[in-house]
């Protein structure tokens, strides 16, 4: 009986210290829809890239993302014009300022050579939204940071879901 009483007690006082932490993580609602042009000298998987389109939808908080991110890298070679397909699912963020998410996950990345998807590609994606719609989205895939590519046609919004 003792010993119940105590963990009951332990697990209150837990609960009272951890929760005001966890309940101050802001959900955030992150959103995109557009395209825009990579800077100079930017290529993935061999591909020099020109520009990118996004579609994303998902909310984020403190250390947790969930939705879908999708982005399509535009390119081309001598062989002629290529489209990366990237489709991924976020699982985690890390807390960042305003207007500013950094989330990560798993992608399938679909090399537009006709050679099979890859599956479990890690990825990191920093996007940034201003005032005017438009951002930029900085984009790591395994191993490989892409420059910040602008996103200057659609819409970029980041911001605190209403409770």
């Amino acid at each position: 009986m003792r010993r119940t009483m105590m963990l009951a007690v332990a697990t209150l006082v837990l609960g009272m210290v951890w929760a005001p932490g966890v309940w101050a993580q802001v959900e955030t609602s992150v959103t995109a829809a557009g395209e825009g042009p990579f800077p100079q000298g930017a290529s993935y998987l061999g591909v020099p890239l020109s520009s990118l389109t996004i579609g994303s939808g998902l909310s984020v908080g403190g250390t947790w993302a969930l939705g879908q991110f999708q982005t399509t890298l535009v390119g081309g070679t001598v062989a002629g014009p290529r489209e990366i397909t990237v489709e991924g699912l976020a699982r985690s963020s890390v807390p960042s300022g305003p207007n500013t998410a950094v989330f990560s996950g798993t992608c399938t990345v679909d090399p537009g050579d006709g050679t099979p998807p890859v599956s479990g590609v890690p990825f990191t994606a920093a996007l940034g939204a201003n005032p005017d719609g438009t951002g930029s989205l900085a984009l790591t895939l395994g191993v490989t940071s892409l420059p910040a590519a602008a996103v200057n046609e659609g819409y970029v919004t980041i911001r605190p879901l209403e409770e």
